[in-house]
């Protein structure tokens, strides 16, 4: 079997093609960023993987069918046509694209929820790192860095994690309003108010989204998310009736946006709202309609869909013993991937006065 000594963008986007999959299909076999992938096919030779990387590049090659390898073995030998000259990258451009890189498998790993591998990328970002020496596209990354360590925390959600996100968040904010550059600084805020929900402040919280939900820093979809979270902080704290009203406008939003997985979260909001509205017959229905097109490719979102049905299904006497099952498989997911805010919640379910 044909064998790389050192893996550069060209041997990368030659094993795409021998494999016969797209940049898309590519990156998800991979488990890299779409974006990675495009890196390598456009500076080819000029990019070099990270080693850990080019481990998950040979593991692909050896796992490759017999055809694919002996394609691959082929284009290996062929002379690239149109390629540009092969020249040395300057130390900045290599540690920025590196440092990008490593951003984009940090959010892979965290819609994983694979929090140890995230916080190992993100350490050797940020430890040691002299801000006041970085030039514009390195206070980006580093910003963007603060941020993603800053999402790790709150995911994993303990109290001291959300205090430590508060700080990150903060501690990015100033860096995009150095910046001048106001979408991230609005997207911050509203990460902020999203942690100032979490630590129980949800009337606070409330007014906070309302005022995000009209901010024109922010894109569309955020400004939906805003608003469904404003149902959401109404609804913990009662007021139901009229959380139910602005969950609504936020599934019409999102419906016009064609976002589904947040229709779908939208959907299971709006589940718990009717029941604590009362209405178990319309919480079932939503429920059922956010499992039906919800694709929980995450343990968190596994946990979520879970915990919101228990609620439900605990809520009534007949259906109480299924209830406990899903909330037990609920928190054993949750558990096992170290999400603490969610164990948090299903414990205020399971310990309920209204199911004891």
């Amino acid at each position: 079997m044909v064998s790389v000594r050192r893996w550069t963008g060209r041997e990368a986007g030659l094993l795409r093609q021998a494999l016969r999959m797209s940049v898309r299909t590519y990156a998800a076999h991979l488990g890299v960023g779409v974006r990675t992938v495009s890196k390598w096919e456009k500076l080819g030779a000029e990019t070099c993987p990270w080693p850990d990387t080019q481990a998950i590049l040979d593991t692909a090659l050896a796992r490759a069918d017999a055809p694919a390898q002996a394609r691959f073995e082929q284009f290996l030998g062929q002379d690239p046509l149109g390629g540009p000259p092969h020249t040395t990258p300057s130390p900045t451009i290599v540690d920025h694209e590196a440092w990008t890189e490593d951003l984009e498998r940090v959010v892979v790993c965290l819609d994983r929820q694979d929090f140890a591998f995230a916080a190992t990328l993100l350490n050797r970002r940020l430890t040691g790192a002299q801000p006041h020496r970085l030039d514009r596209r390195g206070m980006y990354l580093y910003g963007r860095s603060l941020v993603l360590c800053a999402d790790l925390r709150r995911l994993q959600g303990t109290v001291q994690d959300l205090r430590t996100a508060t700080r990150l968040y903060s501690d990015a904010h100033a860096v995009f309003a150095a910046l001048d550059i106001p979408r991230r600084v609005a997207q911050i805020e509203l990460s902020l108010v999203v942690v100032t929900e979490m630590t129980g402040h949800h009337t606070t919280a409330a007014t906070r989204y309302r005022q995000l939900a009209g901010d024109e820093r922010l894109g569309s979809a955020d400004r939906a998310r805003a608003l469904l979270w404003i149902g959401t902080a109404l609804a913990k704290d009662g007021h139901n009736e009229s959380a139910i009203d602005v969950m609504h406008q936020a599934t019409e939003w999102f419906e016009k946006l064609d976002e589904p997985e947040d229709w779908a979260t939208a959907q299971q909001k709006l589940a718990l709202a009717h029941r604590g509205a009362g209405d178990l017959t319309r919480a079932l229905s939503y429920i059922d309609i956010a499992r039906g097109n919800c694709r929980f490719d995450s343990p968190l979102q596994r946990v979520q869909i879970d915990t919101a049905h228990a609620h439900i299904l605990l809520t009534d006497p007949s259906t109480r013993g299924t209830g406990n099952t899903v909330l037990d498989r609920a928190s054993d997911v949750a558990g096992r991937y170290g999400l603490n805010h969610q164990l948090r919640s299903i414990e205020t379910v399971r310990h309920s006065k209204e199911y004891t």
